[in-house]
C-alpha cells in the first residue's frame, strides 16, 4: 500500500494542513498527458501546479483516458476531422489497487494509477481507468473517450469518477477533511458519501463545489429512472434521493444536487459568481455561492525571458523576444497552413475552446469590411483562429471548417489545429493581441487572456467572466463595448462587430505602428496587473481560506 510520504513526497505546510480531495473529469497538465478538452482541465491543471508550489495537502481525483479527447487532424481539403489514437503513458505510477464500482447493478473494475508530484510538478494525482482484462467491452470503453457521446457512458464516467473516486481515498486510507468537486460530473461521490454517513447534514460538512457553466442548457441532467437503472444512486432509491435533496420532477439535475450536497460553492469570477446566484437562488435547500476567480499558473506558462524583460522595464528586450516568440509560432502557420507570416506584423489570436457562443467568427460578420481590413498594407494585420470542438457538435465544427474555408485564400489569415497545452501556450506568447469575444455572461471566466497577457499579448475583449476585474481600457487592455442587454442575438451579433472592428480601425492597430512606447506601456502594465491577482498561486490559497478551511473546523 502507499503511504502518505510515497504520493506526496513532501511535507504539507502547516498553513495547508486541511486535507482536500480535489474531484475533476479533465486535467491539463501537461502536453504529454491528454486527460483534457478545454478550460475546465487547464485550470485545474493550473491548480494542482500551484497547490504543490504552495505545499498545499491536496490530491487530485480524475480519469485515465486511453485516446483522450481527440487528436485534431485535417482531411484532404484541409478541413477538420477527429483521430482516436491509443495513448501511453509510461511515466506513471501503477499503485497495484484494483476495485470494483457497481455500474448497472454490475461489478465494473477500476485500476488506479499515480501521476507523481515531482514528475510534472503537481499536487499528486489519481487516474482511473476501467480499461482492464477483468471487465467486458462495454465496461472497458467508459475510460476510452473524455466526454463519450454516448449518454450512458458518459453517466458510467460520473460514477467512475465520483462514487470510484471517493472508494479510492477509502482503500488509500486517505480521509479527506474535503471532497472538492470542480463542476458536477463527480456529484456520485455524494451517495456514497451519503451511505457512510447516513446524514445529508454530515454529507455537507465535508462537500463543496465550484460551478463553472453559466447557461441552464450547459448543466448536465438525467431521467431518474436511468440514474438510479445505472446506480448512480449507490444504494439509495429515487423516491429517497428526492426526499433527501427536496428535489422532484423527472430529471435529476447534477449542479443542483451539488449545491444542495455541499456547504459552500463558488463561481469562478465575480460575475459569474452573481450570475450563479441568479440561476440558482431561488431553489430552497442549496448552499452558498461565492466567487473564486479563476487563475493561471505563471511558472508554467509565462516565457521567462519576456517576463524579465518587463520585470526591469527594458522595452527593447520586450521587442525583441515578442518577435522571437512570434516567429516560433509562425513556424507552425508554415508547417500547417503553407503561409509566411511576418513578425513585423501585428498578430491577433482567437484560440480557445470552440463553441459556438464564443463567436469565432465575430470580426467576419461584416465580410466586406474584414476584407478591407486585412487587405490594408498601411496597417497590416494577421489572423490566427485555433480550438477544439467538441467531436459531435457539427455546428460548432461547421463553423471551424467554414473560417478554413473562408480564410484560404488569405495570405496573412490562418486556421490551426491540434490546440492543446503546447499550441495553446505557442499562441500566446507569439501574439500581439487575444481576441476574446463571447456572448454576455455566457463566458464564466475564460482564463486564457490571463496567460496571454503574462507574454507581452493585449487583450481586446467584451467584459464578461473576469475581465471586468481586470480590463482597464487602453490601460492593460482594449475592451469592446457590449450590445444593451436584452438585444437579440443578430443584434448583438451586428451591434458588437461593429464596436469590435472600430476598436481595432481606430485604436488598436494605429497605436500598435503609430506609437510603439505606448503599446509596450500597455503591455508592461498588463503584465503587472495580472500576477499575482490572476495567477494561480492567489487562487489556490483562496480555496483553503474561503472553501476548505471552514470545513475543517465544521467536522
Amino acid at each position: 500500500m502507499l503511504s502518505k510520504k510515497d504520493i506526496f513526497g513532501f511535507t504539507p505546510d502547516q498553513q495547508y494542513s486541511t486535507a482536500v480531495a480535489y474531484f475533476s473529469m479533465e486535467f491539463a497538465v501537461h502536453q504529454a498527458l491528454k486527460t483534457y478538452s478545454g478550460g475546465l482541465g487547464f485550470l485545474a491543471g493550473s491548480h494542482l501546479r500551484s497547490a504543490y508550489q504552495l505545499k498545499q495537502n491536496l490530491v487530485g481525483i480524475g480519469m485515465l483516458w486511453k485516446y483522450g479527447y481527440y487528436d485534431q487532424t485535417r482531411d484532404k481539403d484541409q478541413l477538420m476531422k477527429p483521430a482516436y489514437t491509443e495513448k501511453q503513458y509510461a511515466y506513471l505510477t501503477d499503485t497495484g489497487i484494483s476495485f470494483t464500482v457497481p455500474v448497472h447493478d454490475s461489478p465494473v473494475h477500476v485500476k488506479a494509477f499515480l501521476l507523481k508530484p515531482e514528475t510534472f510538478g503537481t499536487a499528486p494525482l489519481f487516474l482511473l481507468s476501467t480499461d482492464v482484462p477483468e471487465n467486458d467491452y462495454l465496461s472497458r470503453t467508459i475510460t476510452h473517450r473524455l466526454y463519450d457521446p454516448y449518454e450512458t457512458t458518459r453517466i458510467a464516467q460520473s460514477i467512475v469518477l465520483g462514487t470510484g473516486g471517493a472508494m479510492l481515498l477509502d482503500i488509500l486510507n486517505l480521509t479527506p477533511d474535503v471532497y472538492h468537486m470542480n463542476e458536477g460530473h463527480a456529484v456520485s461521490l455524494n451517495f456514497y458519501l451519503y451511505a457512510k454517513h447516513k446524514s445529508l447534514e454530515e454529507v455537507k460538512k465535508r462537500v463543496v463545489f465550484t460551478t463553472h457553466t453559466p447557461e441552464m442548457a450547459g448543466n448536465e441532467e438525467h431521467k431518474y429512472s436511468l440514474l438510479k437503472e445505472m446506480s448512480f444512486f449507490y444504494h439509495l432509491q429515487e423516491h429517497e434521493v428526492k426526499s433527501v435533496l427536496g428535489m422532484d420532477g423527472d430529471q435529476f439535475s447534477y449542479t443542483l444536487a451539488a449545491l444542495k450536497f455541499s456547504r459552500k460553492a463558488n463561481g469562478v469570477s465575480k460575475l459569474h459568481g452573481k450570475v450563479a446566484r441568479d440561476m440558482w437562488g431561488h431553489y430552497t435547500g442549496i448552499c452558498e455561492i461565492t466567487s473564486i476567480t479563476n487563475a493561471q499558473n505563471q511558472t508554467y506558462w509565462e516565457d521567462p525571458v519576456i517576463g524579465n524583460a518587463i520585470k526591469l522595464s527594458d522595452d527593447k528586450g520586450i521587442a525583441a523576444r515578442k518577435k522571437e516568440m512570434k516567429a516560433e509560432l509562425f513556424k507552425v502557420v508554415a508547417d500547417q497552413c503553407g503561409k509566411l507570416f511576418n513578425p513585423d506584423v501585428i498578430t491577433i489570436v482567437w484560440a480557445r475552446r470552440f463553441a459556438g457562443y464564443k463567436r469565432a467568427d465575430l470580426v467576419m460578420q461584416d465580410w466586406n469590411r474584414f476584407l478591407s481590413l486585412v487587405k490594408n498594407e498601411s496597417l497590416p494585420v494577421q489572423f490566427i483562429w485555433a480550438g477544439k470542438p467538441y467531436p459531435e457538435d457539427f455546428g460548432a465544427i461547421g463553423l471551424f471548417n467554414q473560417i478554413i474555408s473562408r480564410v484560404l485564400p488569405l495570405k496573412n489569415c490562418a486556421v490551426l489545429t491540434g490546440y492543446e497545452l503546447e499550441l495553446s501556450a505557442l499562441l500566446k506568447k507569439g501574439s500581439d493581441v487575444w481576441l476574446n469575444n463571447p456572448r454576455m455572461y455566457r463566458e464564466a471566466s475564460g482564463t486564457s487572456g490571463m496567460t496571454a497577457a503574462m507574454n507581452g499579448s493585449i487583450n481586446l475583449s467584451l467584459p464578461d467572466g473576469w475581465i471586468p476585474e481586470f480590463a482597464v481600457d487602453k490601460v492593460n487592455s482594449f475592451l469592446i463595448q457590449p450590445a444593451p442587454d436584452g438585444s437579440s442575438d443578430q443584434e448583438q451579433d451586428r451591434g458588437e462587430n461593429i464596436s469590435l472592428m472600430d476598436t481595432l480601425e481606430q485604436t488598436v492597430l494605429p497605436l500598435y505602428y503609430n506609437s510603439p512606447e505606448k503599446w509596450l506601456t500597455i503591455v508592461k502594465t498588463a503584465a503587472r496587473d495580472v500576477t499575482p491577482a490572476f495567477e494561480a498561486g492567489r487562487m489556490a490559497a483562496e480555496y483553503y481560506t474561503k472553501l476548505y478551511s471552514e470545513q475543517q473546523a465544521a467536522l
